[in-house]
C-alpha cells in the first residue's frame, strides 16, 4: 500500500460524502501541493485556495537597499522577504483599514506593515506612493511590480523578517484580506499538501523534532536521513478543505534500523526507545509489512458541511476554554474516598493552611 493508494480511496470517500450528504458535486480529482509550495505561495500548509491572492519572493531584489527592514532579512538564510498583491486595494481599503490590519498582523509577531500604493502603473517609481519608496532604485521597484503582476488601483503589502514570522503573518493577512473584501472565488476547494519535512530543529533546545510522529516514514534511505536530517521529506499527507485541515495521515516505518534512525536523531536514546517504545521495536523484527493510513477530525468535517464557523458549535458536550463543561457542571468535587481509591493525596498550598489557620 502506499500514499498514493490510501489518498485515492480517501478522496473518493470525501466525494460520495458530500454528495450524498449536502448534494455538492466535488471536484473528480483534488489538486496535489507540496508543503514548499505551500508555505511559499500561501505562508501557511493549510491554503484556502478560494483566496485569489498569493504571496511572491522578493528577496532578491531588496538585498543590497538601504531599507535595512528589507536587507536585512533579504541577506538571511533563515530570513524572507514576501509581497502580497491585493488588486484594487488602493481604492478598497482605507488608511483606518490598513492601520487595523497591520495592528492585526502584529498577533503574530511582525513588527509592522510595509506597503505601497500603486496610484499609476505606467508613470514608474513616481506612480507609487509610500515612505518606503525612497529606500530603492526605480530597477528594483519595476521588478516588484513585475514580479506581483500590479496593475494600477493595486496595494502591496510587504513582510520582511525571519520567516517564520513572516509566512505565519502574511498567511493570516492573505485570509483576513480574502475575506474582508470577499475575495473567495468558489465554495469548495479541496487540496492534498503532501512531501512535509520529517523534522523541525528547535533553536531553544538545540534539537530535532518531529513534524508529524516519530513513526513516519521517511521518503529516503536511512543513510540519506542520517547525513542530512534537516533536508528529508515525510512521506505524510493532509488533506485541506477551504483552509481547514480535515484529515492527515502517512505511511508508517516498518523496518527497525529506519525506526531506531528516526529516534536517534530526534535524541531517543537505545534505552528510552526500549522503555517507552520496546513492543514497536519488537514487532518490527517480525517483519511488519508496509501500512500507513488517514485519520479524519469528523467534528471539523461536520462543521464546514454545515457552514458552522466553530467546531464547538457542532460538538455534542463542548467545553470551555478551562475544560469545564456547562451542560454537566464539570468537573464536580473530588471526594476522599475517590482519591482513596485511586491512590491520590492532594497537597493543598502551605499559604492557604496558614490562611485558613488565622
Amino acid at each position: 500500500m502506499t500514499e498514493d493508494d490510501i489518498m485515492t480511496v480517501m478522496e473518493e470517500m470525501i466525494r460520495q460524502l458530500f454528495a450524498k450528504v449536502i448534494n455538492v458535486e466535488l471536484d473528480t480529482e483534488f489538486p496535489r501541493m507540496t508543503y514548499k509550495e505551500a508555505i511559499s505561495r500561501y505562508g501557511i500548509d493549510r491554503p484556502d485556495l478560494r483566496i485569489p491572492l498569493e504571496l511572491v519572493d522578493i528577496a532578491d531584489d531588496m538585498k543590497d537597499v538601504d531599507f535595512k527592514v528589507f536587507s536585512t532579512p533579504a541577506n538571511d538564510p533563515k530570513g524572507r522577504v514576501a509581497a502580497l498583491r491585493v488588486p484594487n486595494g488602493g481604492e478598497l481599503l482605507s488608511r483606518k483599514d490598513i492601520d487595523d490590519l497591520t495592528k492585526y498582523v502584529s498577533i503574530y509577531g511582525a513588527k509592522g506593515l510595509a506597503y505601497i500604493k500603486v496610484n499609476d502603473l505606467a508613470a514608474g517609481i513616481e506612480g507609487l506612493q509610500s515612505p518606503i519608496v525612497k529606500f530603492a532604485g526605480a530597477d528594483v521597484w519595476a521588478s516588484v511590480l513585475a514580479k506581483t503582476g500590479a496593475q494600477t488601483g493595486d496595494l502591496i503589502f510587504f513582510g520582511a523578517d525571519k520567516a517564520s514570522i513572516v509566512n505565519e503573518a502574511m498567511g493570516a493577512l492573505r485570509v483576513k484580506i480574502g475575506h474582508n473584501l470577499n475575495l473567495l472565488q468558489g465554495d469548495w476547494k479541496p487540496v492534498w499538501v503532501v512531501d512535509f519535512p520529517m523534522f523541525d530543529w528547535d533553536e531553544k533546545s538545540g534539537r530535532y523534532n518531529a513534524i508529524h510522529h516519530p513513526f513516519t516514514a521517511p521518503s529516503c534511505s536511512v543513510e540519506d536521513l542520517v547525513s542530512n536530517p534537516g533536508s528529508a521529506l515525510s512521506r505524510a499527507y493532509d488533506l485541506v478543505l477551504n483552509g481547514t485541515e480535515v484529515g492527515g495521515g502517512s505511511i508508517r516505518i516498518n523496518r527497525t534500523s529506519m525506526q531506531q534512525t528516526v529516534f536517534n536523531i530526534l535524541g531517543i536514546g537505545e534505552d528510552e526507545a526500549r522503555e517507552k517504545f520496546g513492543f514497536l521495536l519488537d514487532a518490527l523484527k517480525y517483519g511488519a509489512p508496509p501500512h500507513g493510513g488517514l485519520a479524519f477530525g469528523l467534528d471539523r468535517l461536520v462543521m464546514l458541511m454545515t457552514g458552522s464557523t466553530s467546531i464547538r458549535d457542532v460538538i455534542a458536550f463542548p467545553k470551555t476554554q478551562s475544560a469545564a463543561c456547562p451542560l454537566v457542571s464539570a468537573p464536580a468535587v473530588v471526594t476522599d474516598e475517590q482519591l482513596k481509591e485511586l491512590g491520590i493525596r492532594l497537597i493543598k498550598p502551605a499559604g492557604k493552611e496558614k490562611a485558613k489557620q488565622e
